[in-house]
């Protein structure tokens, strides 16, 4: 049994490395909202599983004879990690662009290969843990122990291995770790071919390694960048965060809202492709007489009428904002990068060429957990009298809709603002992306922060203008004084910037230089900024524009639904738009929905409708389907929530997940020791354990926040293994009253269980933007109550 439990782990760490993975190669050559499918496409292949097994006889499977139970989960293995190289490398070649859907309406059933091929690896570890169930029916706490163990310690080693190399040769190490798994429990033959096809890996990435190279859509940024007769890729850089090129292009000119008023040519520029798609830029910084440029962008507003003794760069990127503050002879420039790898690059590789601009006074992470850090207050300043906040990486397509953005929230804004000093201004930048909805949510969303701080007139807290290509927007605690609102208009003369809004504006001062047949901007930004009319502009304008908050952080998703003909009028009649701007959860709802349909729940249903279909396969279905749905709510839930303490997606993805699954399989384990541990009465408990969660996670984040990334790692681990571990508990007793009862239901019940969790992650997605995660927890709550039901009268019969 030990070899069996072997084979199980590895190839459940196997399956979660290659999921992992797989979310970064979505973000780097499609998009990342189409990581989003990764977790349904696992689901999708392991439900199959059941599907099959359940159309096959029971009665053929015996715990008697081990040696050929073994051998038959070595198959189950090996395949898997055959499946994982091969199918890797076709998905490689599928010629799907999310871009060409604006033409090529086929391009949609890619979606659906994507998900049928990629899922083929996940049906052969779904195999053989639905027949581990199924052969050892009698003790299934162990076998899912070792697949929750399993998955746990892989959700940990492919950060490992996502920070060592890129994600195609962590998914090779997945294909190595599937066959080491049927070397450790197979015959000879087995052993033999496991090691052939190691063997295999290791000589197609020595030998011929374009075969693994990641293909990258023509139509994002780093392509179209290097299309330049001129250009040049100059490295690649891989983290488990994002992959980083840098690159020379006459592409990259990077000087967001430069004035028309500036004739001179730029310094030279190294620009910086994130996950081949937003590019930023490195500025040569040797020669001062070339830099006089910054003085013409519109984020140079903030330096040229406030005080600048202490200044705070939130997301530098490439150091452009962290040049300017050094330009205009900042007293203290500090700087918060979320992107630690692009710290290192522009620090270390280009220390030369950017003069060293990320070598003192840098961070990485979140500038909202920094501001709260301990650490950091104790090596920065206290308060400060810029803090500049430059967007240019986020609004440049406007194609982010469901990500989300712990940025830009009502709560992050309230934060910027109590860092900033009596008369400090807060300087946010972004570009202008018509029709107008990033700007506008940007505006409402401060606004509402203001009011929540005590501020009334809110129209003297703020100032505002736009260039031809972006908008720049001061904030200040305090009111914007006479001096400074003349500071303002000489600048937006001199660079022939358009004035949006100051206190006591007049209609006849905007629209000047770069103008529009109507005023939109000037009268838009009136409507939002007076109380009376806010309302009603927001309920009634075309976009959702309404301010975000932490519960529902999706500040780049505008769409309304009752307005989707007029949206799709005036973008033009693209319906990538729709794609792009939130549409596709709906689109790849339905596309998994008909494949698990399709490939799980209907063949294994139509096995069961061959017979009667009694009692015990109603609760049957009740139960396997509500534990599938709640544990899935919490965990994608907690993944989402947790971005924003741990800094980053995939640190919040690892944390929770290697918690929530080796604390569900200590759970699992220690209930086959300790009966009391297997009663209805489990669900109950998990019922209260999420709703408290989800009470108390923003009284839980505030408390954290000021603590180091592995203090706050361990608090949030502990919390998160206490309903962990009641929730390895339900799967394995639904299994093992379904071995005494009726044995043959058990692939059944698994392809029940798959199918829910199929579809759990894109509906967590579309609840939480549309009521916030609070209610998906919630959701959670009634699944773990339906689940409680079912079991007792599964029970009865």
């Amino acid at each position: 049994m030990r070899r069996v439990y072997s084979v199980i782990f590895l190839v459940s760490s196997s399956a979660l490395i290659f999921e992992v993975s797989l979310t970064r190669l979505f973000s780097i050559y499609l998009s990342y909202h189409f990581a989003f499918m990764v977790i349904s496409i696992a689901m999708l292949g392991i439900g199959l599983a059941g599907t099959i097994l359940a159309f096959s006889s029971p009665e053929k499977l015996s715990e008697s004879s081990i040696t050929r139970n073994e051998n038959r989960l070595a198959l189950y293995a090996l395949l898997a990690g055959v499946s994982i190289i091969l199918n890797y490398i076709i998905s490689n070649q599928i010629p799907f662009d999310p871009v060409k859907l604006s033409w090529e309406r086929s391009q949609i059933l890619y979606v659906a290969l994507y998900c049928i091929l990629l899922s083929i690896p996940f049906f052969f570890t779904g195999a053989l843990i639905v027949t581990a169930f199924t052969l050892f029916s009698k003790m299934p706490e162990r076998v899912y122990c070792s697949d929750l163990l399993g998955a746990g310690t892989g959700s940990l080693a492919v950060i490992l291995l996502l920070n060592a190399a890129g994600p195609e040769y962590a998914i090779f190490s997945a294909s190595t770790i599937c066959f080491t798994g049927a070397l450790i429990a197979g015959g000879r033959r087995m052993k033999i071919a496991s090691l052939l096809f190691i063997l295999f890996n290791l000589l197609l990435i020595i030998l011929h390694p374009e075969f693994i190279d990641v293909r990258i859509s023509e139509y994002k940024a780093l392509p179209q960048a290097l299309k330049h007769p001129e250009a040049g890729h100059l490295k690649t850089y891989y983290s488990s965060i994002a992959r980083i090129d840098t690159l020379k292009s006459p592409a990259v000119r990077f000087a967001p809202g430069l004035s028309f008023k500036y004739l001179d040519p730029l310094p030279e520029q190294i620009g910086i492709a994130i996950d081949g798609g937003e590019i930023t830029a490195v500025t040569e910084s040797d020669d001062t007489g070339k830099l006089t440029f910054l003085e013409y962008l519109p984020s140079a507003l903030a330096y040229e009428i406030g005080k600048k003794d202490n200044v705070l760069i939130l997301e530098p990127k490439g150091g452009l904002q962290a040049l300017m503050a050094e330009y205009y002879k900042a007293g203290n420039i500090f700087k918060i990068e979320s992107n630690p790898m692009l710290v290192k690059v522009v620090r270390d590789d280009l220390r030369e060429f950017s003069g060293g601009i990320f070598s003192r006074d840098t961070w990485s992470g979140y500038g909202r957990s920094k501001l709260r850090s301990l650490k950091f207050k104790d090596q920065a300043a206290q308060h400060y009298d810029i803090i500049d906040l430059s967007l240019h990486d986020t609004s440049v397509t406007g194609a982010f809709g469901f990500s989300e953005d712990y940025r830009l929230t009502v709560e992050a804004f309230k934060e910027y603002l109590d860092a900033l000093d009596t008369n400090g201004i807060l300087s946010v930048s972004m570009y202008l992306l018509p029709p107008p909805r990033n700007e506008f949510r940007l505006l409402t969303t401060v606004i509402t922060s203001l009011e929540e701080i005590g501020q009334r007139d809110i129209s003297k807290n703020l100032i505002a203008i736009r260039s031809w290509d972006s908008i720049t927007i001061l904030i200040k605690r305090a009111f914007f004084s006479e001096h400074e609102i003349e500071k303002l208009k000489l600048f937006s003369v001199s660079r022939r910037f358009d004035l949006l809004h100051y206190p006591g504006i007049k209609k006849e001062a905007t629209n000047i230089y770069i103008r529009q047949p109507s005023d939109e901007y000037y009268n838009d930004f009136q409507s939002i900024i007076r109380p009376e009319t806010r309302g009603s502009f927001i309920k009634s304008y075309l976009f959702d524009i309404a301010p975000v908050y932490d519960e529902n952080p999706f500040f780049h998703y505008y769409l309304k639904l009752n307005n989707t003909k007029a949206i799709y009028n005036v973008m033009g009649r693209n319906i990538l738009y729709f794609l792009d701007n939130g549409y596709l959860l709906p689109v790849i709802l339905a596309i998994v929905s008909i494949l698990s349909l399709i490939m799980i729940l209907i063949p294994a249903t139509l096995k069961i409708r061959l017979k009667k279909f009694r009692r015990l396969e109603l609760f049957t279905l009740l139960y396997f389907a509500a534990i599938g749905l709640g544990f899935m709510f919490f965990e994608v839930t907690l993944i989402q929530k947790n971005i924003l303490p741990l800094e980053n997606p995939v640190y919040s993805a690892a944390v929770v997940l290697t918690t929530i699954l080796i604390s569900s399989g200590g759970g699992s384990i220690l209930s086959s020791r300790y009966s009391k541990l297997s009663s209805p009465y489990t669900q109950l408990i998990i019922c209260c354990l999420i709703f408290l969660y989800s009470l108390i996670h923003p009284l839980l984040l505030n408390f954290i926040l000021p603590y180091s990334l592995l203090m706050k790692s361990a608090i949030i681990s502990v919390l998160l293994a206490i309903p962990g571990f009641f929730m390895g508990i339900p799967f394995p007793m639904g299994i093992k009253l379904l071995g005494q009862k009726e044995r043959g239901l058990i692939p059944w019940a698994w392809a029940i269980n798959a199918f829910l969790s199929v579809l759990a992650p894109v509906l967590t997605i579309m609840l939480a933007v549309a009521v916030g995660f609070k209610i998906v927890l919630w959701a959670g709550v009634l699944a773990y109550l339906l689940a409680f039901i079912s079991f007792r009268r599964l029970s009865k019969e």
